[in-house]
């Protein structure tokens, strides 16, 4: 199991870079080693929380809404393809042998996906600020303005898909039909029975037939923070039971990665997003869907 946050662990690696406890660190771990040689600090936030106009000193932007997603695909949010992904990170100054903390606005939402993201394209070394800026902030901690973009060296890093990491419908399909694994969907309840209308127009309401449902929020304590990690493995337990193939959907691949934080938390280790999430699912198709 991933060890906690708060674990006891060197401040460096062999080769100098801040050595991560795990997949999520706290404002006091990071506060810690804020500038340190090797330590890149992510402002993953999108929508209103890109606009707060303050930002962790050092952050940089990994703008989901911009470069960071492939906006030729039909659905947001999607996972930009090897070539674009380097580029783009190269371009924020991220090198191979870079350790990365990410964060966003609203607590632990969009950053989830970026720290996804970055371990689909290969890098080991990620994790996310439990709690955010929000946690940040409440700590008393500094900020400092958002300035103007990324204007430092060029990174080296490459990307190295792993497969199997984000996935496609087809893939889904193939979970949905397989008794070993467990599809779970952290739209909010009202979303995943259909009773609310979807926020993207031309979607259909409803779920997947055999998909369980995990709002997001749910793996949550109040304040942004997540919960610890045997009541994330219980939250996953209640909905999944025993399968250990874990597929995570959302609205559009952003929540999904919180589900899959809070499942590697809790020690599952065979887990899978579903990029096109339910803006592509969703659109009328041959997909099925099911409501109630």
């Amino acid at each position: 199991m991933t060890a906690p946050q708060n674990a006891a662990s060197p401040l460096t690696v062999p080769g100098g870079q801040p050595a991560l406890p795990g997949p999520l660190v706290g404002a006091d771990w990071l506060a810690d080693r804020l500038g340190a040689p090797g330590l890149v600090l992510f402002d993953a936030s999108v929508g209103a929380h890109r606009g707060a106009g303050v930002r962790i000193p050092g952050a940089r932007p990994f703008d989901l809404d911009g470069a960071l997603s492939d906006h030729d695909a039909p659905a947001p949010h999607t996972m930009p393809g090897a070539a674009a992904f380097t580029e783009a990170v190269r371009a924020l100054g991220l090198d191979d042998s870079d350790t990365v903390v990410v964060y966003d606005g609203a607590g632990v939402y969009s950053s989830a996906r970026a720290w996804w993201m970055l371990r689909a394209m290969g890098s080991d070394r990620v994790a996310v600020l439990d709690g955010g800026l929000p946690a940040w902030t409440a700590a008393g901690l500094p900020v400092e303005a958002t300035g103007p973009a990324y204007e430092g060296p060029r990174g080296s890093f490459t990307a190295r898909p792993r497969a199997g990491l984000l996935v496609d419908s087809a893939a889904v399909a193939g979970a949905l039909a397989d008794p070993a694994a467990a599809v779970l969907d952290a739209r909010t309840r009202e979303r995943f029975v259909g009773t609310a209308p979807e926020p993207r127009p031309g979607l259909r309401g409803g779920h997947m037939p055999g998909a369980v449902n995990l709002p997001f929020g749910e793996l949550q304590r109040p304040g942004g923070l997540m919960r610890p990690a045997a009541e994330l493995r219980a939250a996953i337990e209640a909905v999944a039971g025993e399968r250990q193939r874990l597929y995570f959907s959302c609205g559009s691949g952003v929540t999904a990665c919180v589900l899959a934080l809070g499942a590697d938390l809790a020690g599952y280790r065979d887990l899978a997003v579903y990029d096109g999430s339910w803006s592509e699912w969703g659109v009328p198709s041959a997909l099925p869907v099911t409501t109630g």
